[in-house]
């Protein structure tokens, strides 16, 4: 070990000449070979770091080749052994032949550091491993430099750059600029993370040839007209054509470009509009005698439309070529569509691509929360001109109020998970920064309150603090109905005490009952904590036992026999309650008759996520959303600010109505342990309803005290038995979660962007839905 003092004159000459320390690997499990040339003989390869290194950030540089992807995840030891909870994945070795570096960040305390390259057999280069240090102060630097990369060098760039920092360090304080500055470094992601340009290389190589997309638009038998409406005010010239120009380079060519030109001053917007009305008679064009700002705009637009079908583009954006051909695609499979989404991505001034947006399948309460679905965006426009357009006073936001208000008269919507549009990131532009048009969080706001009015709902809204057209919606649980908290234990008096003391001294909502199923406890201490309880809390406490070999579902199918609320609450023993409302937020949503199960936000004891909503397919069946995340982070694009929709959620602490309970045949028994939640969940969801998480419902959860890990070969057998059981039965959606998205990693829980998913989707199928039995639900909604 070297002496602090000279340490630290090692980190300072590094910083000052930019010296990389030379890293060597010592094999720990699973490897085999040397000189850089590796092969992995088992499924926890791991490699031993050596060398020197600093505390806090560290800049990587590695040389890889191997024929697959190869994800690397990092651990340290801070003195009591390697474990989950200090990991990260950081990188990978890319397929190929190929030099990379990233940024880590290696905690002060830590003693040792590891690297596992995978977990499958597999040979492959790992060699030329490098750190050096690095200043908070660079990385400020560059994410500097991104945005002003993304966005143009000008006074108003740099005045909006300082302007939203000021405003996030007097909103949230100084820790919150440091994480928007690693967030725009790319080092934790708001967005999506993970390699943009080799997912769009990939995407390329795969992609058919245009005689190949000619052909096939031509033996398309449903080819409908589609209306581009664009609204044009006061743009630079050079937006303007590169916008226009994306729509007269489209593949498919049904279509007419609609422009409303809002009364501009800028003597080059006429000329052009005219010019481009010329050169292709598709063109229309209205020149507005006044300023209306973009609704009226828009509806003027609209007015020129005589297509089947509307697509909304601003006029700083462009379409990709393949953009209306897909939707036209996805209409030939499915003529009864109302409404079409695609994935999108930002393009800087320089036409670079960037920070793209992978969405999941249609989620209505996601959409409450944003307007997720934005761009590129397809409508049949009967139902535009039904709900009377756009709305005059939800300038900024008025395509979220379009939404919402014909998402209240069709169902029918459908997401093509590819990037169809580029968002310009110009000063001017919305998304240039979430804070560019202070307007539209309050015009989304107003959007949704009007929604929940309309729909009779009891529920209000609330703007999420510090994230700009964000929205919490919550509801009420009306009638105050009973809830049947089932708790399974065995023992573990302490653990459980912690577990029924918080919720009677924390939770705010009166009408529930626990009920604890003995699993054939032996000790006396847990027997005197029952006995105290239930002269305590007579009405609301009561012990019920079954003494059979473990079986958490069945442990909760018995439990349930015992309860007498109309909601259920599966809970496990080794929670603690954070939030007082958690009992009355959870009930508001599960008397929804829309909605199955209802899940919270779980946290390990150190404060980070432990459980944001369950995403199928991670590691073959399912895995737990931004796991690890801090407290407080927004997660990918705002979604853990937000109630959100996903297939499935843990049974940990889960929420549904008992006739729903009873309908799906509660918890699969032959799934003593493993994933019976997941299989829960799915089968709700099959019936039609809507599963959601609940970022405001948080509680700590000290997992895997109650049943231990899986180490020996009779629970390794058990589990391996349940795996298979689930995937054999719902191996479709498993591979294809409708609440993530087929773009995004299968082996990370943190939304990064995975690999082109070739196998999943081609260019000339139709995203693939999964049927759900029909949910007939009754809602009044006014005009």
């Amino acid at each position: 070990m070297l002496k602090p003092a000279l340490k630290r004159m090692i980190i300072l000459l590094s910083l000052l000449t930019g010296r990389k320390s030379k890293i060597t690997l010592t094999p720990l499990s699973d490897l085999e070979g040397g000189d850089g040339v590796w092969r992995a003989t088992g499924y926890d390869p791991a490699f031993m770091l050596h060398g020197w290194f600093a505390a806090g950030w560290n800049e990587l540089f590695w040389y890889g080749e191997t024929e697959d992807y190869i994800p690397l995840k990092l651990y340290w030891d801070s003195g009591q052994g390697f474990s989950e909870s200090q990991s990260f994945v950081f990188g990978e070795i890319p397929k190929g032949k190929q030099a990379y570096r990233k940024l880590v960040y290696i905690p002060r305390d830590a003693v040792h550091v590891r690297i596992d390259p995978g977990e499958k057999k597999v040979q492959f280069v790992f060699r030329d491993i490098r750190m050096k240090k690095v200043t908070k102060a660079a990385i400020a630097w560059r994410s500097v430099k991104e945005y002003v990369g993304h966005r143009g060098f000008s006074y108003t760039t740099i005045a909006k750059l300082w302007g939203k920092g000021r405003e996030v360090w007097r909103n949230e304080g100084l820790k919150a600029v440091w994480s928007r500055i690693k967030q725009n470094s790319g080092i934790e992601a708001k967005g999506s993370i993970g390699d943009y340009p080799q997912w769009m290389k990939e995407s390329q190589e795969s992609y058919r040839s245009t005689a190949f997309i000619q052909d096939n638009i031509a033996s398309l038998p449903y080819q409908p007209l589609i209306s581009v409406i664009v609204p044009v005010y006061n743009v630079d010239e050079v937006w303007l054509r590169k916008c226009l120009d994306s729509v007269l380079n489209q593949y498919y060519g049904n279509w007419e470009l609609c422009i409303a030109d809002d009364a501009s001053t800028e003597p080059h917007i006429k000329p052009l509009l005219q010019e481009y009305m010329k050169k292709d008679n598709r063109i229309k064009v209205i020149f507005r005698d006044e300023n209306g700002h973009i609704s009226r705009s828009s509806n003027s637009a609209l007015e020129l439309a005589v297509g089947e079908y509307v697509a909304l583009l601003d006029h700083d954006d462009e379409l990709a070529r393949e953009a209306l051909y897909e939707n036209v695609l996805l209409l030939n499979e499915h003529r009864d569509a109302d409404v079409i989404y695609s994935d999108e991505d930002k393009i800087s001034v320089k036409g670079e691509r960037h920070n793209p947006f992978f969405k999941p399948d249609w989620m209505p309460d996601q959409l409450m929360g944003q307007m997720y679905t934005c761009h590129l965006s397809l409508y049949r426009k009967t139902l535009i001109d039904q709900v009377g357009g756009f709305r005059v006073g939800y300038e900024g936001s008025q395509d979220f109020d379009l939404t919402l208000r014909v998402a209240e008269r069709t169902d029918r919507i459908y997401h093509i998970p590819k990037i169809l549009y580029h968002w310009r990131t110009i000063p001017t532009s919305t998304a240039s920064s979430s804070g560019s048009k202070d307007y539209t969080q309050d015009a989304g706001y107003r959007a949704v309150q009007d929604a929940i009015r309309r729909r009779g709902i009891p529920a209000s809204v609330e703007p999420v603090a510090g994230r700009s057209n964000t929205y919490n919606v919550k509801y009420e649980p009306v009638g105050e109905p009973k809830v049947s908290i089932i708790i399974p234990t065995r023992n573990m008096a302490s653990t459980l005490e912690l577990c029924v003391q918080s919720i009677f001294e924390k939770t705010d909502y009166h009408n529930y009952e626990i009920v604890v199923v003995d699993n054939g406890s032996d000790e006396e201490e847990i027997f005197r904590l029952y006995e105290r309880w239930t002269v305590q809390e007579p009405d609301r406490f009561k012990v019920h036992t079954l003494d059979i070999p473990f079986n958490y579902s069945r442990l909760n199918n018995f439990g349930v026999e015992q309860t007498t609320g109309e909601l259920l609450l599966l809970l496990n023993n080794d929670i603690e309650v954070i939030t007082a409302s958690w009992l009355r937020d959870m009930a508001g949503q599960a008397i929804r008759p829309e909605i199955g199960a209802v899940g919270a936000a779980l946290y390990y004891p150190d404060d980070t996520l432990q459980h944001g909503g369950v995403v199928l397919g991670i590691g073959g069946v399912a895995g737990h959303s931004h796991k690890h995340f801090p407290a407080n982070h927004p997660g990918h694009f705002n979604r853990l600010c937000i109630p959100s929709n996903y297939t499935a959620v843990t049974a940990a602490c889960l929420m549904l109505r008992k006739e729903v309970y009873l309908e799906v045949g509660g918890l699969e028994e032959q799934l003593q342990v493993a994933f019976n939640d997941v299989d829960l969940c799915l089968k709700i969801w099959s019936n039609g309803y809507n599963n959601i998480w609940l970022p405001d419902v948080r509680l700590y959860h000290y997992e895997s005290k109650s049943r231990g890990y899986e180490d020996t070969p009779e629970k390794k057998a058990r589990f391996s038995s349940e795996y298979e059981w689930i995937k054999a039965k719902w191996s479709d959606v498993l591979a294809n979660d409708p609440a993530y998205n087929p773009n995004l990693a299968d082996n990370r829980e943190d939304f990064s962007i995975g690999h082109y998913p070739k196998g999943k989707y081609r260019n000339n199928q139709a995203v693939c839905r999964y049927p759900r039995k029909p949910l007939a639900i009754t809602r009044e909604v006014h005009s």
